[in-house]
């Protein structure tokens, strides 16, 4: 297998998932600033032109970080991040799709139309004169997540997920594009800490380390 990374919250989330599961990938980066995910050679892989990508032994391409990390947890970690019971697992899904829903695609959609605008209007439908309303939307968001994580340890409680590596990867995000945390959500910023210590964190925050080599 061959993973294909850059720069961004969602190659993060993969990178992550590797260094929590300690699971061994050949990586390659693509420079998204140089639109290397652009070129034609690329897009025979992913079409769209979205990082990450997983290409299998058989040739098979993987795009989306939450389905290479679903993929990965099923086939080769054991379920160690989703889950060990279907309830889990269900559980798991249901609280990255409320992250993703309320959190990721307000707050990208935000910064492509502000921050990332010179990078991306080129390259994608961006709404600039909407972004500061899906900012608003994105912060919203959070303080809903803010409710569902309580004083829990982790999203889904006792127990560490890949909810919990979504949710910290964009929040990392939002803090370099104009959108922190609001300090108001003191179950998040509790929460934020305690996934900021583990080793996953800092071994994820550069996308560059270990290119061409296993993790």
């Amino acid at each position: 297998m061959k993973l294909y990374q850059s720069l961004g919250p969602n190659p993060r989330v993969v990178l992550m998932y590797l260094a929590e599961t300690g699971l061994s990938v050949e990586r390659e980066f693509v420079d998204i600033m140089a639109a290397e995910n652009r070129r034609p050679e690329f897009c025979v892989k992913s079409p769209l032109g979205h990082t990450p990508l997983l290409e299998l032994d058989d040739g098979l391409c993987i795009v989306e970080s939450i389905a290479i990390c679903e993929y990965l947890d099923e086939t080769a970690a054991g379920h160690k991040l989703l889950g060990a019971t279907a309830e889990e697992r269900a559980r798991t899904r249901m609280l990255v799709r409320i992250i993703d829903q309320l959190v990721v695609v307000p707050m990208t959609a935000g910064f492509r139309g502000a921050e990332g605008l010179p990078m991306f209007e080129s390259r994608l439908l961006c709404l600039p004169g909407a972004a500061a309303d899906l900012k608003r939307l994105a912060a919203y968001g959070l303080a809903e997540v803010d409710k569902i994580v309580g004083a829990g340890q982790w999203v889904a409680g006792d127990r560490f997920s890949l909810a919990d590596i979504i949710l910290y990867s964009f929040v990392e995000f939002g803090a370099m594009v104009g959108q922190p945390l609001d300090p108001a959500l003191t179950n998040l910023a509790a929460w934020r800490d305690r996934v900021a210590a583990r080793p996953s964190a800092a071994a994820s925050a550069n996308p560059q380390l270990g290119i061409g080599e296993p993790a």
